[in-house]
């Protein structure tokens, strides 16, 4: 791929569409921004729900900044006539987190497999098109946990940048999940746990735990 990934992608915004017809054939194609798999089987699923009588619903999707999570699905068309044409224009936009499906129904008329390569291309390329690109950063997310004792500390530490809180729950102890940068986390968390401890920054290293506080990665997104 063309573009050098650091803790920024580019994505679509939303979902987009767009089609392509070829002797009878039509190529509908669907694009979605995603973050992870189980958000990919429900788009695929929402799709075949919508298209239950199409002969073929194929994709292609690249996930994450390492370039090695992805997949291209050919669903019953001759082997990479449809998901590796799919997976191309992901790539050739220069995006990820991002799936595009492609249901074909079948015109009577064989298309050859540059035929179907073609209009695989064609119909993920106009629904990328069709899309809005932007931009957006890698975030990790953490779990924190901690007694009430350390309600206004934690609060005070996550309510400004470049923590953005997601959500709370309040029990017999808190619970927050928060998001930072990719780039900024280990300095920000550095900051954080020194705050929670009433320690100077110097010696978070130092600390083997904080008494009523523990936090953890969750995912990333």
């Amino acid at each position: 791929m063309a573009v050098e990934y650091t803790d920024i992608y580019q994505t679509i915004e939303g979902p987009s569409y767009g089609e392509f017809k070829d002797r009878g054939s039509k190529f509908l194609a669907y694009a979605f921004p995603v973050e992870n798999t189980d958000q990919i089987q429900d788009a695929l699923l929402e799709v075949r729900k919508e298209h239950p009588k199409a002969r073929h619903h194929c994709y292609g999707y690249r996930l994450g900044l390492d370039q090695y999570n992805y997949r291209a699905n050919d669903d019953g068309e001759p082997s990479g006539t449809a998901g590796r044409p799919i997976l191309g224009q992901i790539d050739s936009a220069e995006l990820t987190n991002t799936l595009v499906v492609v249901v074909r129904y079948f015109g009577g008329t064989l298309l050859g497999a540059s035929g179907l390569i073609n209009a695989y291309k064609k119909s993920a390329a106009e629904a990328l098109a069709a899309g809005v690109k932007v931009e957006k950063l890698v975030e990790d997310v953490y779990t924190l946990r901690f007694d009430y004792a350390h309600m206004s500390k934690v609060m005070n530490a996550v309510s400004k940048p470049p923590f953005q809180v997601i959500e709370q729950r309040f029990t017999i102890t808190a619970e927050l999940d928060v998001s930072v940068r990719q780039s900024l986390a280990e300095e920000a968390l550095k900051q954080l746990k020194a705050q929670v401890a009433e320690v100077y920054l110097e010696e978070v290293d130092g600390l083997e735990e904080i008494e009523g506080f523990d936090l953890e990665h969750a995912y990333t997104r």
